[in-house]
């Protein structure tokens, strides 16, 4: 999932500047799952703005809505009948879904009011952590499902470097060294045979950014580029 954050406050207010009627748009999917984005937070951040509103003696309108996603456009066009109401739209979606937002609607300004960090999993209540890193080349098959590229600060892919101490990673000895946790995997299920292997550089192209992939059954359909 894609794990964000809100923004504080202040900065989110002088965002809006001078615009007298705001429509905060939530999304329901990853940042309604993190707490960031959903329902329950666009009502909290809507409440905060009315009531920063009147303590500043202004009449600013701020309403507020949720989607489903705001990363497909097939739910954006639920805003089409009433966004020419707003001056600004303050989307509480990922990066993604901001930008989409803003090219259906790109008459009306777009702000985002989240952070987007990364995609990550829950480690527990109001706990995610980072786990991947979208590069386009997966190796968890060989690491024992554990990946290199997004736990090891250096993204090493052969082994750990030698600042490595009892298990501990030499950037933040508060994290496990990715490559004690990977050993330790592969020992438990009986693969050390895949350290023999040795990787060869990482490949950045699937990188290049940015990425765009068609379904193998839609490619017919797809517009040249």
């Amino acid at each position: 999932m894609i794990v964000a954050e809100r923004k504080p406050l202040e900065e989110i207010e002088a965002m809006l500047g001078e615009a007298e009627r705001v429509l905060v748009v939530g999304c329901g999917t990853c940042v309604a799952v993190c707490m960031a984005g959903g329902e329950k937070e666009v009502e909290l951040l809507s409440g905060e703005l009315r009531m920063r509103s009147k303590l500043a003696g202004r009449r600013r309108r701020i309403d507020q809505v949720t989607l489903t996603r705001q990363c497909d456009r097939e739910y954006l066009e639920l805003l089409a009948a009433y966004v020419g109401e707003y001056d600004v739209l303050l989307s509480t979606a990922c990066g993604a879904g901001v930008q989409l937002l803003a090219e259906r609607f790109e008459g009306r300004p777009v702000l985002p009011a989240l952070n987007t960090r990364f995609i990550g999993v829950a480690e527990g209540p109001g706990q995610w952590s980072q786990r991947c890193l979208a590069c386009g080349q997966c190796l968890l098959h060989l690491t024992g499902g554990i990946c290199p590229v997004t736990i090891c600060p250096k993204n090493l892919l052969n082994g750990p470097c030698g600042g490595t101490n009892h298990g501990k990673c030499e950037v933040n000895p508060e994290n496990d060294c990715a490559w004690t946790l990977i050993y330790r995997r592969l020992e438990k299920l009986g693969r050390l045979d895949l350290l023999e292997a040795i990787q060869p550089p990482k490949d950045y192209r699937p990188m290049t950014k940015p990425a765009r992939v068609v379904h193998p059954a839609f490619q017919a359909q797809s517009p040249p580029k």
